[in-house]
């Protein structure tokens, strides 16, 4: 399990015009769901943005506000479209000995049989839903396609069990499949030839 910390700033103004005041400072406004009641914070976007290459929802973040800490993960962020720069965090207070649920991203390895006799590899799921207690969160899944041969796929169900971990994602989701090179060229055929029969209407 990854784990990360961050300093953080509790706040006590709300509404349009403080939420400005703090982005025009370079802080993220932030919200922590907790046990008992919510707290308003904020993040200082420089320290955000170097911590946090990729956003991801099964890292453990140990916020710090002087000698408060909260654990917590991160379940929802919104970030400007022209720029990609973050402009709100929602985090989630994780209780100790307590199972949550999260999502785990998915890695394919290896070089498929299939894709060596031409096939194309698709990738349909890029992450599982899972049940589990904090300390035994998985960083990434590993999904193995070294023998995977044209035609076949690997499905939810087909995955190695981890401990401590049940995963809520329908077993009979598509994870992979090689897929055969013919049928998107097919495909493709069809597509690039539509805007010429539309010319020649």
């Amino acid at each position: 399990m990854e784990k990360r910390t961050l300093s953080v700033v509790k706040r006590t103004n709300v509404g349009k015009n403080a939420v400005k005041a703090l982005r025009k400072e370079k802080l993220i406004p932030a919200v922590v769901y907790g046990h008992s009641e919510n707290v308003l914070l904020s993040v200082n976007e420089r320290e955000f943005s170097k911590k946090f290459k990729v956003i991801s929802e099964n890292t453990i973040i140990d916020l710090k506000d002087g000698d408060n800490v909260y654990h917590v993960l991160i379940k929802d962020f919104q970030e400007d479209v022209l720029n990609g720069a973050i402009q709100h965090l929602d985090f989630y207070e994780v209780e100790k000995g307590k199972t949550l649920h999260t999502s785990i991203p998915l890695h394919i390895e290896g070089s498929s049989v299939g894709v060596k006799l031409g096939g194309i590899i698709e990738q349909l799921l890029h992450e599982i839903q899972v049940e589990c207690l904090p300390k035994d969160i998985p960083e990434v899944i590993t999904v193995d396609v070294t023998d995977l041969e044209i035609g076949q796929s690997i499905h939810v169900n087909d995955l190695p069990e981890i401990k401590g971990v049940k995963i809520l994602t329908g077993e009979d989701q598509v994870i992979t499949q090689v897929a055969k090179a013919g049928i998107e060229i097919v495909a493709e055929e069809v597509e690039s030839e539509e805007p010429d029969e539309v010319a020649a209407e």
